[in-house]
């Protein structure tokens, strides 16, 4: 019967497996040889393992963890693609974070003149409001927002304590307002005050893990926005005209769009489009947010939200509303007043800020 089949030397050959790891797979009874000798132990592979050796190889090549590679080779071809196309997502996803820290290492470590510091490094500075609306429907507010010289915040909170859980890690953030940054570091400082905000938000839901918070939030350095996000707030951008949605919703109907299963027009009307898979809540563990750092220009108009605003209003009327508002303040009550009369569901928060030239702003005061 040896004579058969495969060698395993041969089959590692034929498949581009070593004969180690076609070893490793069999302990892990991910791919078990067709035979083994019970004499000497040797194993033999048949010619039809190949194509389910070769799609383990090539899994591996794109680095899926071997645990996922099993649930992949369990699957028929549909599914088994869907699957791929969801995991290549996520790490698109990672690796663009991971892409924006290593560009900003290796500008802070080359470039001196353009480290982040706490004042401006040239003439850019911020106009900003926000405001949190209960909106038409809800009985209570349970979003905060935020706007000043430095930070821009949003929190939509849910459960029995939400509205105090918004408010809490919201304010844990505000301390970043006069927190010295240093050179370098502002990802660092973001991430220990959102640890912070986790705690004051676990303090205010009593350990409650059915209460908690989402948060976006962006920290001004004078050259920069660090952003720091975490549920399905959003932060867009509006620049040269057309508006980009920077943040990733961590929904379960979000990750279904990820993996190729929903259309996003399916997603709009989904019954579970709020079932969140990341927030601050009260449980002790948190989920690690998403951390990015962002050049911007004068002329940039930057917008934070709760998910009350993009339930009711189309993207295309958002920026609308941002390109036709003269400042802050009155984009802010344009985009939550264009929620409310297309009846959202949900309390609407929102915080603006437009970057401009300090230089041009004030000869044009003169």
């Amino acid at each position: 019967m040896a004579g058969e089949m495969l060698t395993i030397g041969a089959f590692a050959r034929a498949c581009g497996l070593s004969p180690k790891a076609l070893r490793l797979y069999d302990e892990l009874d991910l791919l078990r040889p067709a035979r083994v000798d019970p004499d000497t132990g040797y194993r033999y592979y048949t010619a039809g393992q190949l194509e389910r050796a070769r799609l383990v190889a090539w899994l591996r090549r794109l680095g899926m963890p071997l645990a996922r590679i099993r649930r992949v080779c369990a699957l028929g071809a549909d599914a088994a693609a869907v699957e791929v196309r969801a995991y290549w997502a996520r790490v698109e996803a990672d690796t663009a974070v991971r892409r924006d820290l290593a560009a900003f290492l290796v500008d802070h470590l080359t470039d001196v003149s353009r480290r982040d510091t706490t004042m401006s490094t040239g003439t850019l500075e911020l106009r900003y409001h926000a405001h949190s609306d209960r909106g038409r429907v809800r009985t209570a507010n349970q979003d905060a927002a935020y706007a000043g010289r430095r930070l821009l915040a949003v929190a939509d909170g849910f459960g029995p304590a939400g509205g105090p859980a918004a408010g809490a890690a919201v304010a844990a953030l505000r301390r970043l307002e006069t927190r010295e940054v240093p050179a370098g570091g502002v990802l660092n400082l973001l991430e220990d005050a959102v640890r912070g905000a986790a705690r004051a938000v676990r303090d205010v839901a009593a350990g409650a893990e059915e209460a908690g918070t989402t948060l976006t939030a962006a920290l001004w350095t004078g050259s920069r926005l660090a952003l720091v996000h975490i549920g399905d707030s959003r932060a867009y951008l509006l620049r040269g005209g057309e508006l980009f949605r920077v943040t990733h919703d961590h929904t379960v109907v979000q990750s279904l769009v990820d993996e190729g299963r929903l259309t996003e027009e399916e997603a709009a009307s989904h019954p579970q489009r709020t079932l969140l898979l990341k927030a601050l809540t009260g449980a002790e563990a948190t989920a690690a947010p998403d951390l990015r750092l962002h050049d911007v220009r004068a002329g940039d108009r930057w917008l934070l939200c709760s998910d009350g605003l993009p339930r009711a209003v189309p993207d295309a009327d958002v920026r609308r509303l941002l390109v036709a508002s003269a400042g802050p303040a009155e984009a802010v009550g344009a985009l939550i007043g264009a929620a409310d009369e297309a009846g959202s569901p949900d309390n609407v928060a929102c915080a603006v800020a437009y970057v401009v030239d300090a230089a041009d702003a004030a000869d044009a005061a003169a």
